[in-house]
């Protein structure tokens, strides 16, 4: 390094010293087995080599005598007086300067998914690990799986392995190495624009995507191919009869009418009773508070028994009017009838609540 050493000195105070850490750039004038030459000047020669080399020897390969690169100073101490390079190095700095200016400017990038796990999602951005967790999904590639199982989570998260999304970053570290992704701030930032579009009471088209215990997802638009939204159907809004699971009513890839409900958050809730004739209205003047009606136990919920009256009508006989769930169980029996008073009827909620009459 003395030779280098003496360069400095000669141009003294009207050039910054390298320093070891210092990114800087040089033209390749030699190529050898195992290591590259840089001319440095006026700092002397540069010398990439041994792991350095090893690590970045495809790249290195395609480089030609007097082409410019740009790498890190790793040792200034070299024995043989050259200044010792990383390419990989430089290449990591120069991607985790792009990365903090693509975050400051809020922008989008596009990557490809490369490997998962049960987390999330495994890619890389300018040749650094990325990590995009299943949770900054969007709702379209969010695993939907009932009880998150996590072995069907991540069978549902190896499906969008090789292919390519749009995210933007949500978190990066380049002392911890840590870069995270989202996809679901892409989609909440286009989403927006679509959802001006929408309004409640909106009737639109759509593909049932996923089905829950809670309710079917749909994937709905007025015009295909034009400001798609992904929605939920809540169970309860599924049919006017009383069902214990979605699919009972709808399957997945099934084409489906609905209705725009409600639009809370940026989450679009919708409804497909709501374009069905509802049953309530012509009951609205038959029952009346305090009425005997008979009705047949159908279901019993650690909430209460429901009981029908009539074809799509059902009644709750709430928890509440008994000791405990082993009185309720003692006094009505699945699929019997008995005799009930009304205490409420609220037709437009569609809701009546009864008491067993002794």
């Amino acid at each position: 390094m003395r030779k280098n050493k003496s360069i400095l000195q000669k141009i003294g105070d009207t050039l910054k010293p390298l320093k070891e850490g210092d990114t800087v750039e040089g033209k390749i004038i030699g190529l050898k087995k195992g290591a590259v030459f840089l001319d440095l000047s006026p700092f002397g020669t540069g010398i990439i080599k041994g792991r350095e080399f090893l690590e970045t020897r495809e790249e290195l390969k395609k480089k030609e005598i007097g082409e410019k690169i740009v790498a890190k100073v790793i040792s200034l101490d070299n024995k043989e007086g050259f200044i010792e390079l990383s390419l990989k190095e430089a290449s990591q700095e120069i991607a985790w300067d792009k990365l903090k200016k693509i975050k400051e400017n809020d922008e989008t990038i596009k990557v490809k998914i490369l490997g998962a796990n049960k987390g999330g999602l495994l890619t890389n951005v300018f040749g650094i690990p990325a990590f995009l967790p299943s949770s900054q999904l969007s709702p379209e590639n969010y695993p939907k799986v009932p009880e998150g199982n996590p072995n069907k989570i991540l069978k549902e998260l190896q499906k969008l392995v090789g292919k390519e999304l749009e995210v933007k970053i949500l978190d990066l570290s380049p002392k911890e190495g840590k870069l995270i992704l989202s996809e679901k701030a892409f989609f909440a930032e286009t989403s927006k624009e679509a959802l001006k579009k929408y309004k409640v009471g909106d009737v639109v088209e759509g593909e049932i995507t996923a089905i829950l215990d809670f309710g079917a997802f749909i994937r709905f638009w007025k015009e295909k191919g034009k400001d798609e939204m992904e929605g939920l159907i809540h169970i309860s809004e599924l049919s006017w009869q009383m069902i214990d699971h979605p699919s009972q009513i709808i399957k997945v890839g099934e084409k489906v009418r609905a209705k725009i409900i409600s639009i809370e958050n940026e989450k679009v809730f919708l409804s497909l009773k709501a374009l069905k004739e509802n049953p309530w209205e012509k009951i609205k003047q038959k029952y009346r508070k305090g009425e005997i009606v008979e009705g047949k136990v159908e279901k019993i919920k650690p909430y209460g028994a429901f009981v029908k009256l009539e074809e799509k009508i059902y009644g709750l006989c709430h928890i509440s009017e008994f000791k405990d769930m082993k009185e309720l169980k003692d006094k009505l029996k699945l699929g019997k009838k008995y005799k009930f008073e009304i205490l409420s009827f609220l037709p437009k909620e569609g809701k009546i609540t009864l008491r067993l009459k002794s």
